[in-house]
C-alpha cells in the first residue's frame, strides 16, 4: 500500500522549490540589469533598424537618418556587453553551479518519489474501484431474469469501467505532467540566465527527457514495427549462414559489397522519392537505366562498338578517356531528363495520372533502345575509366562516396531551399499551394527533372561499376526496387511525407536483404516473394496511417 503521507501536495513543492528560486532570482536580477544598456539594447536596436529600413511611411533620408543614429547607439551598446560579458558569464557559472548542487537533491528527486507514490496509490485506488464495480454488476445480474435487462446491465458496466479508466487514465497524465515539469523548470531557469542559448549538453538532457515524455510504445511499434521485424530477420540470416554456407554474413567485405551495389540504386531511389513525395511514381526507371547503360558503353568502348545504333558503328577512341567519360555522364543525364521531362510535362500540364505517363515512357524508351540496338550487349567500357572514377582505396570503393553526395545535396535541396519547400507543399496540398501562390506546373515539373538528373548519373556509376555490359533489358525491375525502397523508408503515396533518411534506410533494407539471401543460396524467385511481402507490409502501415488521419 502506499504511503499517502510522503505524497507531496502543491504547496509542499512550492516550499521546496521557493529557496531554489529566490538563489537563482536574485542573480537573474543582476544579470537583466547589467543587460539593459547591453544585450537588451543591443536586440532593441537591431530590431528597430530592421523596422525601419522596412517602413514604407519614412522617405530615404529619414531611414538613413534614423538608421544612421541607431548603429551609433547600436555600437555604444556593443561596448557595454562587451564590458560586462565577464561579469554575466561569471553569474551564469554562479546560477548554473547552484542549480548543478542543489536543484535534483533537494527538489526534483523529492518530486519524483512523491510521483510515484501518488501514481502507486492511483493504481491501487483504481484496481479497488474495479473489484467494486465487478461485484456490484454480478450481484445486479443475479437479481435480473429479463434478457433484456441483463443486456441494459452489461451495457452499463461497461460504460462505469470506461468512465473510471478514463478519469484513472487523466490522473496518470497528470502524475506525469508534474513530474516533467519539475525536471523542465531547471532549464526555464537556465533559459533566463543564457537567453535559451543553451550548451549541447543542456539541449541533449532536454531533448531526452521530451523523448521520455512524449514516448509511447504501441505508437513506437507502429511506427517501426517493419523494421524491427527486417532487423530481426538479418539477425536470423546471420546465425543461419555461417551453419548452413559456412561463412560469416555480417563482415567488412559483405557490408562494402552491399553499400557498393547499393550506391547507384541510391540515385534512382532519390529521384523516385521526390515524386512520390508529389502522390506520383515512375514506372520508366529501370528502362532509364537500360538506355543509361547503352549509352554510356557505347562511349566509353574500349576501340570500336561491336554493334551498332540504327546500324551505324561507332567509336570514340579519339576522345581522351577522360573526356570519353564526361561526355558519356552528360549524354545520360541529357537523354534521362528529356525523357523524364516528357512525363513530368504530361503529369503536370494535362493532370494525367503519372503511372500513364511513365508507363508510356517505359515503353518508347525500351522499344526505342530495342529496335535501334537490336537488343544486343555491347560489351566492356574501357578499365581505365573506373579506375579514374571509383577506384578502390585499399578495400574501399570510393563509389559510395558518390552515393554520400547524392544524399546530401538532395537532402539539401528538399530541406534547405524554396523548391524543397514548395514539393511538400504541392504534394501535401496542391489545391491550398496554388492558391498560395507556388506554380504546380513549375515544381512538378522540376521534380522530374531532379528525377531525370539522378537518373542519368545512376545509370553512369553503374557502367562503371559493372565495367560496361550495357544493354536494354539491363534494369529490369529496378523501377520496382526504388519504388518499394521509397516506401520502406516512409516515403508516403498520400503526398508530402517523406524523408531522406527514410529512402537511404529503404535502399539499404533492400540491397542487404537481397545480397543475404543470394549468399544464403535461397532462389532469386523466391527473393521477390520476401520483398513483395515487406513492400505489402509497408504500405498497409503507410495506409493505415492515412486512415487515422482521416
Amino acid at each position: 500500500m502506499a504511503d499517502n503521507s510522503k505524497i507531496l501536495s502543491a504547496e509542499d513543492e512550492a516550499k521546496l522549490l521557493k529557496p531554489i528560486d529566490e538563489y537563482v532570482g536574485k542573480i537573474q536580477s543582476q544579470i537583466d540589469a547589467l543587460r539593459v544598456d547591453g544585450a537588451d539594447k543591443v536586440q532593441s536596436l537591431k530590431n528597430h533598424i530592421a523596422l525601419t529600413k522596412e517602413d514604407k511611411n519614412l522617405s530615404k533620408d529619414e531611414i538613413q537618418r534614423i538608421v544612421a543614429k541607431d548603429k551609433v547607439d547600436l555600437e555604444k551598446a556593443k561596448a557595454v556587453e562587451a564590458a560586462n560579458k565577464s561579469k554575466v558569464s561569471a553569474l551564469i557559472a554562479d546560477a548554473e553551479g547552484y542549480l548543478k548542487k542543489h536543484y535534483k537533491t533537494e527538489y526534483y528527486q523529492k518530486v519524483e518519489a512523491s510521483c510515484e507514490l501518488e501514481k502507486a496509490a492511483e493504481n491501487e485506488a483504481y484496481d479497488k474501484k474495479k473489484a467494486t464495480l465487478k461485484v456490484e454488476h454480478e450481484q445486479a445480474l443475479k437479481q435480473i431474469t429479463d434478457s433484456g435487462e441483463i443486456k441494459d446491465e452489461k451495457y452499463v458496466y461497461k460504460n462505469r469501467l470506461f468512465d473510471i479508466q478514463m478519469a484513472h487514465d487523466s490522473k496518470l497524465q497528470e502524475i506525469k505532467d508534474r513530474k516533467h515539469d519539475a525536471f523542465l523548470h531547471q532549464y526555464h531557469l537556465i533559459d533566463l540566465l543564457r537567453m535559451s542559448k543553451y550548451t549541447f549538453g543542456q539541449k541533449r538532457a532536454q531533448g531526452f527527457e521530451n523523448y521520455k515524455y512524449n514516448f509511447n510504445t504501441s505508437q513506437f511499434l507502429y511506427k517501426n514495427g517493419l523494421y524491427i521485424v527486417i532487423i530481426l530477420i538479418f539477425i536470423a540470416l546471420c546465425i543461419i549462414t555461417p551453419i548452413v554456407k559456412n561463412t560469416q554474413l555480417l563482415t567488412l567485405t559483405n557490408i562494402l559489397n552491399i553499400l557498393q551495389q547499393a550506391s547507384p540504386r541510391m540515385f534512382l531511389a532519390l529521384g523516385v522519392a521526390g515524386l512520390i513525395l508529389l502522390t506520383g511514381t515512375d514506372l520508366s526507371v529501370g528502362r532509364m537505366v537500360g538506355m543509361g547503360m547503352v549509352t554510356a558503353t557505347i562511349i566509353m568502348h574500349n576501340g570500336i562498338n561491336t554493334g551498332g545504333v540504327f546500324g551505324h558503328i561507332f567509336d570514340f577512341t579519339n576522345i581522351p578517356v577522360a573526356g570519353r567519360a564526361i561526355f558519356a555522364l552528360v549524354a545520360c543525364i541529357i537523354l534521362t531528363t528529356v525523357f523524364a521531362m516528357i512525363a513530368g510535362f504530361f503529369m503536370a500540364k494535362f493532370k494525367m495520372h503519372p503511372f500513364i505517363s511513365t508507363m508510356a515512357n517505359m515503353l518508347i524508351i525500351f522499344g526505342l533502345v530495342t529496335y535501334a540496338t537490336k537488343g544486343v550487349s555491347f560489351g566492356a567500357i574501357d578499365s581505365a575509366i573506373p579506375n579514374m572514377f571509383i577506384p578502390r582505396l585499399g578495400n574501399f570503393p570510393t563509389i559510395i562516396i558518390w552515393a554520400v553526395v547524392a544524399i546530401i545535396v538532395v537532402w539539401f535541396i528538399w530541406n534547405k531551399t524554396t523548391f524543397g519547400k514548395n514539393l511538400y507543399a504541392v504534394g501535401g496540398n496542391p489545391e491550398a499551394a496554388a492558391v498560395s501562390g507556388i506554380s504546380v506546373f513549375k515544381v512538378t515539373l522540376g521534380a522530374f527533372i531532379l528525377a531525370g538528373i539522378l537518373y542519368g548519373f545512376g545509370s553512369w556509376l553503374e557502367c562503371n561499376r559493372m565495367v560496361g555490359s550495357g544493354s536494354a533489358a539491363y534494369g529490369q525491375g529496378w523501377d520496382m526496387d526504388a519504388i518499394a525502397a521509397c516506401v520502406v523508408g516512409g516515403v508516403s503515396f498520400t503526398g508530402g511525407i517523406g524523408k531522406i533518411s527514410g529512402v537511404v534506410t529503404g535502399v539499404l533494407i533492400f540491397t542487404s536483404l537481397t545480397y543475404s539471401l543470394t549468399i544464403l543460396g535461397i532462389d532469386t524467385n523466391l527473393q521477390f516473394i520476401f520483398e513483395g511481402i515487406i513492400i505489402l507490409a509497408a504500405v498497409t502501415l503507410d495506409c493505415l496511417k492515412y486512415v487515422q488521419k482521416k
